[in-house]
């Protein structure tokens, strides 16, 4: 990956740290190293940042390098799209098993014991949902995809606009804030599929008697 490196060679030159140059692109540092380490490419828009900052061509960046980016972004893409329908596919399926679990003891008045299997299932369901939602994470760390906007743009295969109030915001969150914030949004998912669930037995019980 001969971009990472021609890079690194006018970060140097322009003597410009990895923060620095992160600053100017509105990506992160890990951003920065990912590109330089040949882990990542960076997108069209970073590209053109680059090549105003080093006062290069973008052509002279990517020399060489265009085929495999465009794979490798394409290839990101179709992942990220067909994670985010197995996600949410696996989620609904486990708000279905939770409420046949809920129905199972107050409809049918199972004990607890006897509806172990289904709730098992759904365990098994809400973990194959976290773990495609954990990859995407990944490829939006990958990337530097922050707000809703960016990760569209990206899904679409548009131009990725970093340069927004609410992006440079994201970025500047200290990392123990976003871990709260992912904590709390998790719960209320939980919170939500447990009263859709309840709600959902609610109604199969009048339903059925």
């Amino acid at each position: 990956m001969e971009v990472g490196k021609r890079i690194k060679d006018l970060r140097a030159e322009a003597h410009m740290s990895q923060d620095d140059l992160a600053a100017r692109v509105y990506v992160s540092r890990q951003t920065i190293s990912s590109w330089e380490n040949g882990k990542t490419y960076p997108d069209i828009q970073s590209l053109l940042l680059l090549s105003e900052i080093f006062d290069v061509t973008a052509d002279s960046l990517i020399k060489g390098d265009v085929e495999t980016m465009t794979k490798t972004i394409d290839s990101d893409v179709r992942t990220m799209k067909r994670l985010s329908y197995v996600m949410l596919g696996f989620l609904l399926l486990m708000v279905l098993a939770m409420v046949w679990v809920i129905v199972q003891v107050s409809a049918w008045d199972w004990p607890l014991e006897q509806t172990v299997p289904t709730f098992v299932l759904a365990i098994v369901l809400w973990g194959i949902a976290m773990f495609a939602a954990i990859w995407v994470e990944r490829i939006k760390k990958k990337h530097d995809l922050i707000t809703y906007r960016e990760i569209l743009a990206y899904w679409n295969g548009e131009e990725v606009d970093r340069d927004t109030d609410r992006g440079r915001r994201e970025r500047m969150l200290p990392r123990w804030m976003k871990v709260i914030r992912t904590v709390g949004l998790t719960l209320l998912c939980a919170a939500i599929g447990a009263f859709l669930g309840y709600g959902g037995a609610m109604l199969g019980e009048k339903l059925l008697g």
